[in-house]
This record gives C-alpha cells, sequence and structure tokens, in this order.
C-alpha cells in the first residue's frame, strides 16, 4: 500500500506534466524547460551508471581475469545500448549465461536461457497497434528496468519513437527528463509514453502495466527471495548480466545525446557533467538548474 502512495502523485504530477509538455502548441518557456532539462538526461545516466561500480567491480572477484570479464560485459552492455536497443536484453543474458558457464555452476540450466532467449526474440517481432501495443512496450518496460531503469531507456526509445511513431526523438528525451522529477522515475516515463500514444488513458494504462510485474514479483516472491539469493547459479548470473547492465546503463546516454536538436544543448550538457562529477551535488536540482537555463534561453530570445 505505501509503494502505491508513493507512486500515484508522481502519476499525477507526470501526466499533468505530459499535458503541458506535449501540447501543439506550448509556449517558448516549456520547450525551453523541457529542452534544458533534456540536455541534462544524457549526463544523469551517466551518473546512475557510476553509482554501481564499486560494488559490481567487487562482487566479479578479484583477479585479472574477473576483472577482465567485468569490462567485457561492461562494454558489450554500453554498446547494445548505443546501437540495438531492442535487444538488449539478449545481451544481459548472455553475458549472465556466460558467467555461469565461466564459474562452472552447478546445473546451470543452459535450455531455460535459451528459451528465454528465443521469447525475447519473438518478442521484439511484435508490432501491433493501440492499447495493446502500449501493454508490451509497458511490460517490457517493468519487466526489465534494472539499476534504476536507464537499462531499458533504448529500448523504450526504439518502440515510441521508431517503431510506432507515438513521439519524436526530441519528445521522449523530455519524457525522460520529466520522469526524473517523479517518484519512480525512469519508470513513470511509460505514462509519459502512454500519453502521447492515446491521451490520459494510454498513461494511465501504460503506468498500470509498467509496475504490475515489479508487484507481482513481491507479492509471489517474497516468501523465496531468502533461497533465491543464496543460490550460486542466480548468483553468478547477477554478476554478469549486472555488469552488462552498468554499461547498458552508460549507453543509453548516447542515443539520448544524439535526439538533442539545438546546439545550446551541448554546453547545457557539460554543465550538467560537471555539476553531478565535479561539485557533486543532485540529480533533481541538476535537472531544476537546466530547465531554469532553457528558459532563460528561450524568454532571452534564443531560438527553441
Amino acid at each position: 500500500m505505501g509503494g502505491i502512495c508513493f507512486i500515484v502523485p508522481g502519476l499525477i504530477l507526470i501526466l499533468f506534466l505530459s499535458a503541458v509538455f506535449l501540447t501543439h502548441h506550448p509556449a517558448d518557456w516549456i520547450l525551453g524547460a523541457a529542452a534544458g532539462a533534456g540536455a541534462a538526461v544524457p549526463a544523469v545516466a551517466l551518473n546512475a551508471a557510476s553509482g554501481f561500480v564499486p560494488a559490481s567491480w567487487a562482487r566479479i572477484g578479484s583477479d585479472r581475469a574477473e576483472h577482465t570479464r567485468w569490462i567485457l560485459y561492461a562494454l558489450f552492455g554500453g554498446v547494445a545500448a548505443a546501437t540495438i536497443g531492442p535487444y538488449l536484453v539478449l545481451v544481459l543474458l548472455a553475458c549472465g549465461t556466460v558467467e555461469i558457464v565461466v564459474r562452472r555452476t552447478a546445473s546451470p540450466s543452459p535450455r531455460g536461457s535459451a528459451r528465454l532467449i528465443v521469447a525475447g526474440v519473438a518478442g521484439h517481432a511484435v508490432a501491433i497497434g493501440g492499447f495493446a501495443a502500449i501493454a508490451w512496450v509497458a511490460f517490457k518496460v517493468g519487466a526489465l528496468s534494472y539499476g534504476g531503469g536507464f537499462v531499458i531507456v533504448p529500448l523504450m526509445q526504439h518502440d515510441a519513437v521508431t517503431t510506432y511513431h507515438w513521439m519524436t526523438g526530441a519528445q521522449f528525451l523530455d519524457a525522460v527528463a520529466l520522469g526524473q522529477i517523479t517518484p519512480g522515475p525512469v519508470v513513470q516515463t511509460v505514462a509519459v509514453v502512454g500519453y502521447a500514444a492515446r491521451g490520459v488513458a494510454g498513461g494511465l494504462f501504460a503506468s498500470l502495466v509498467a509496475f504490475a510485474p515489479s508487484f507481482l514479483f513481491v507479492l509471489l516472491g517474497g516468501p523465496r527471495f531468502d533461497r533465491i539469493r543464496s543460490n550460486e547459479t542466480v548468483k553468478s548470473f547477477l554478476t554478469g548480466a549486472g555488469a552488462a547492465v552498468i554499461g547498458a546503463i552508460a549507453g543509453s546516454a548516447i542515443p539520448l545525446g544524439l535526439a538533442f536538436q539545438r546546439w545550446w544543448q551541448v554546453p547545457v550538457l557539460t554543465g550538467a557533467l560537471l555539476w553531478l562529477f565535479v561539485i557533486r551535488r543532485g540529480v533533481v536540482s541538476g535537472l531544476l538548474v537546466a530547465g531554469g537555463v532553457g528558459i532563460l534561453l528561450a524568454v532571452s530570445g534564443v531560438v527553441v
């Protein structure tokens, strides 16, 4: 119940902001705020990835071969996020499976992994419209959002912009920025995607479908968590897949950056990187400052 109370206010806020930002003729200052905050989003993705590195690096082990595998997993995840976003999940599965094999754990169950990969390929081939398409996109977001959700950004971007044409690349960037200032940051972005597809009903439906997997996982799997966490095969899989997830979160910054449509977003991104990595200030404050810069540029007559 507490989780629902936490999510609902954020959902209401993001649907309201969606109506403001995705209207047909928003004011220039609104466009400036969206473009400014959107310019900071790639920096937020990199910041999210960096936060997971120490624990994952320690988990892989201490010898050179283990560190080499970690670097390779992260590279594969990053490259996949930047180039083949819709099939990123297959790379994560592959990295986890490789780590299982390398560690020679008991009962690696490769056939189960193969079934998952086949299901992933078949699932990504689905291209249907209406609420069924929203349900499919939202389900993937809810079921595959690891590490704060940025890992799912390339897949969600491909579906919303390329496959279904619900929004432009710039609008999707704005959606991610909006999600960052609400509870449940990246997952809430799917509500904006649903709104772009089918209005308020689409936004509510997308959010419901996206959060359903996590609620069901906790309700049904809670009593078994301790046994799952102690399973060596599971731990090996998460060690390999976890490193790939970190790379994927960082790699998501590339398609987000490529969605820039204004020259001044590049220096705003540079400022956001300094804000997060040099003076080490917060994400929300950084997004608000970046949005403020966009507003100033808009009211000063800079084309937005």
